[in-house]
Parts: structure tokens; C-alpha cells; sequence
């Protein structure tokens, strides 16, 4: 696996609604707007629902703009149509893309067939969101279970890395899993975020994070909704970005 700068570290959820922007068209442009506000930076910017909305376009439009692409399609179904997906998305190249490690290892594999040469998969193992309650209901399992028995799947689909919580990194790793396996982990808050009804249930900061042996983190929230606030916090998107940037050299360091 090689080296990440830490720029390429930093993954930035462009996770707006239409019913803060007008309407969809409204969505992209103020995802557009915050790439444009990114531009040279060097991160990942990272889209879901908008993208399923306008279309695959949008991967091309945000290329143009500098930026590398994370499409977080999570895609689930029978291996046949994973495979059209990763089709389709070929001809867009996303340099990542996310698929559900419960899609089963062919289904993955599939995708990883078709895209692996140019664009990294990331199974997704058990959402962030989740608490170990929901996580015995939904998979009968502790999340600690249900992310490595994912992983081990991932694996055995030959995938990039996984999609899993900060506080399952140390899992992963002491269970010696292929180096060339990265870890990537959403439920990221900077020291100096405090989000109002944050629905993440496992949660690190980026310092620690990465400290820890995540190769990537995703952050949204603390970086879109950057704005004018109280005095100390970042004024604008590309502030909250560099500051990040720095927590993340310096859990680069701590390693």
C-alpha cells in the first residue's frame, strides 16, 4: 500500500438536502460551490445522494474541478447488477467507491473485477450510526463481530479496504488482516466540533484516528457547516479543511 499524503488522508461529505437548497439542482450547485472552495487542497470530496439524483455526470464535473471523487454508492444486489454498476461507473473512474459488505463476497467481488484497476472499493461493514443494540438486532452480533466477520468477506472479495467505525480500527488490526486492506473511517469530530444532534454512535477525532492506524477519514458536518460562528471555530469550509489537515499530521506523528 503506498504512502498517503496527508491531504489524501482527509475525505470531505458533501451531504446536503434540498430542503436547505431549493431542490436537487440546488444541491449540486452548492456541492459544486464547495469544490470550487476546495480547489488545489488536494482532499477527497464525497457524495451519495446528490449523485444518485443528477447522475453520474457529477463525478466528471467535480474531475474538472481538481478533485478526487468518493462515491459512496454503497451498492447492494445480486452480483449480476453489481457488476453493470461497476460498468457504468467505468466510465467515470471514481477514484473510490463504496459497496455493502452484506451484498455477499461475489456481489463485491463482481464490482472489484470491473473497477479495481482504476478505482478503490471499500466494503462497508456495520454503519456508524449503529449501537450495539441495533447491531445484536440487525446482525445478531456485536458490532466488534459484525465488522470483522465483514472485513474477512472484504477480503476474500478482494476489495481495497473497508468502510468501518474509528473504535473497530485496533479490531481489524490485531487481527492481521492483508496490509494492502485499507481502513477508512466516517464518525470523525474535530476537537473543535461540537455537532448538535449528531446521529454517529462511535465517534474519534481525526488526531486520534489516524493515530490509531486509520489510513483515511471522513468528515462532513464540522467542514460543510463551517461558517461565521463563535470565535475560535473555522470561518468557512477551506478553514475547517487546514485544520483538520493539521490534526491529521499530527496523529501522522504520534503513530
Amino acid at each position: 500500500m503506498r504512502e498517503l499524503k496527508p491531504e489524501e488522508r482527509l475525505i470531505v461529505a458533501a451531504d446536503y438536502s434540498p430542503n436547505d437548497f431549493g431542490s436537487i439542482q440546488g444541491v449540486e450547485s452548492k456541492v459544486l460551490a464547495l469544490a470550487k472552495e476546495l480547489e488545489g487542497l488536494g482532499v477527497y470530496i464525497k457524495v451519495n445522494s446528490v449523485l444518485r439524483a443528477v447522475g453520474y455526470g457529477l463525478i466528471t464535473k467535480l474531475h474538472n474541478l481538481g478533485l478526487k471523487v468518493f462515491a459512496d454508492l454503497k451498492l447492494i444486489d445480486i452480483p449480476n447488477t453489481m457488476r453493470t454498476d461497476g460498468e457504468m461507473l467505468a466510465e467515470v473512474k471514481p477514484e473510490i467507491l463504496t459497496v455493502m459488505c452484506c451484498a455477499g463476497i461475489d456481489g463485491m467481488n463482481a464490482v472489484q473485477k470491473v473497477l479495481g484497476d482504476t478505482t478503490e472499493i471499500l466494503g462497508v461493514t456495520v454503519l456508524t450510526n449503529l449501537d450495539e443494540k441495533e447491531c445484536q438486532g440487525i446482525f445478531t452480533c456485536s458490532t466488534k463481530v459484525g465488522v470483522l466477520r465483514f472485513a474477512r468477506m472484504a477480503q476474500s472479495a478482494g476489495l481495497g479496504g473497508l468502510i468501518l467505525s474509528p473504535k473497530e480500527v485496533d479490531d481489524v488490526l490485531n487481527e492481521r488482516f492483508e496490509p494492502t486492506l485499507s481502513l477508512n473511517t466516517p464518525g470523525i469530530r474535530p476537537a473543535w466540533s461540537l455537532v448538535e444532534g449528531d446521529d454517529q454512535s462511535r465517534v474519534l477525532t481525526p488526531q486520534k484516528a489516524i493515530e490509531n492506524g486509520a489510513e483515511r477519514i471522513v468528515m462532513g458536518r464540522p467542514i460543510v457547516k463551517a461558517g461565521a460562528n463563535d470565535k475560535g471555530l473555522p470561518q468557512n469550509p477551506r478553514e475547517a479543511v487546514e485544520r483538520t489537515l493539521e490534526e491529521i499530521k499530527t496523529g501522522l506523528k504520534r503513530r
